[in-house]
């Protein structure tokens, strides 16, 4: 009798920090690869959405889609080096959002949000990977 060969495995514990994450991820990613002028006019809403921001937010879109999905398939060691390398991610996103509040290129509750965000990303990915920590798969 043939062996069936099933990807379907028992789901690893995650934090809900990790799910928060991975939602963040997904949401904002799938917005910014089908809808980007949503994204770029929240950014910039005195500008008609140039085709450069477009392509822009549709090739981070699927990236920050691709991450959020990682946080739901990987485990174990992968998974925490997903949330670390998530914490420079999220930890540059945090900065350029303020620089660009600070440098007034972006109006100033947009920057505050946006910073907000990111770090709270960034917030999350750290605590994710402090989760379990001593767990090995």
């Amino acid at each position: 009798m043939a062996k069936r060969c099933t990807l379907a495995k028992r789901p690893a514990h995650r934090p809900a920090s990790v799910y928060a994450l991975a939602g963040i991820r997904l949401f904002n990613g799938i917005t910014g690869l089908l809808t980007p002028s949503v994204l770029i006019l929240r950014l910039d809403p005195d500008h008609r959405p140039s085709p450069a921001a477009v392509y822009a937010f549709r090739l981070f879109g699927i990236r920050t889609v691709l991450l959020g999905l990682a946080l739901l398939t990987h485990d174990g060691d992968r998974l925490r080096e997903d949330l670390r390398e998530g914490v420079l991610i999220h930890g540059s996103d945090t900065l350029t959002a303020a620089m660009l509040g600070i440098r007034g290129q972006v109006p100033a509750r947009t920057a505050v949000l946006t910073t907000l965000i990111s770090a709270t990303n960034t917030v999350l990915a750290a605590t994710g990977g402090c989760a379990g920590k001593g767990e090995r798969k």
